[in-house]
């Protein structure tokens, strides 16, 4: 739980007041490699903080799997419309290694909205996700899948072999043989 309280305060200062709410709001979980935390056409029900693992988001598009992005600890995620607005979810969200993740309800993530300290963490943190996806579409329509493997190699090197080759070329939109080459490539 102290990762969480650490991870927030990266954003804003919590109280001992507010932390103490908010540590009692959240339900600790451990995930299982390859198991489905949401699952597209359901609704999402919770916010939660990655505290250990990797998960990826993919939708189907006509009976194949297309990976839309990877988050990586310490972050938080969700499917955002559809826990925010209780409608079925867009995407699947599976866990691509054993995770630890910390959980909250819709509810009891509004009723946080009372506490100064979570109130400005969730307005900071939406603001990094808005730009981050900004920052996304601008690299796909501007950068070479080539560049984009690059990038994502220096800033997430540890992490980059726990996802299999057909979810990386499926996020870089590219053949797996692609990203074979690209791969090998980079290791001359």
């Amino acid at each position: 739980m102290i990762a969480l309280r650490t991870y927030i305060e990266l954003y804003t200062h919590l109280s001992d007041s507010d932390w103490l709410c908010i540590s009692n709001a959240f339900e600790r979980r451990f995930i299982s490699c390859n198991e489905i935390l949401v699952t597209e056409g359901t609704v999402c029900r919770y916010f939660y903080f990655l505290e250990k693992g990797l998960v990826r988001y993919f939708f189907n598009n006509d009976g194949i799997e297309v990976t839309k992005y990877f988050t990586v600890a310490p972050y938080c995620f969700t499917s955002k419309e559809s826990f925010r607005q209780k409608i079925p979810a867009q995407e699947t969200i599976q866990a691509l290694d054993d995770c630890i993740v910390w959980q909250i309800t819709n509810e009891k993530a509004n009723s946080l909205l009372e506490l100064k300290g979570w109130s400005e963490f969730v307005l900071k943190f939406m603001h990094e996700v808005q730009t981050h996806f900004e920052d996304q579409l601008l690299e796909i329509k501007s950068k070479t899948a080539e560049q984009r493997y690059l990038k994502i190699l220096k800033t997430y090197p540890e992490t980059i072999d726990k996802i299999p080759l057909k979810y990386l070329s499926s996020y870089l939109g590219i053949a797996p043989q692609s990203l074979s080459r690209i791969r090998k490539k980079c290791q001359l």
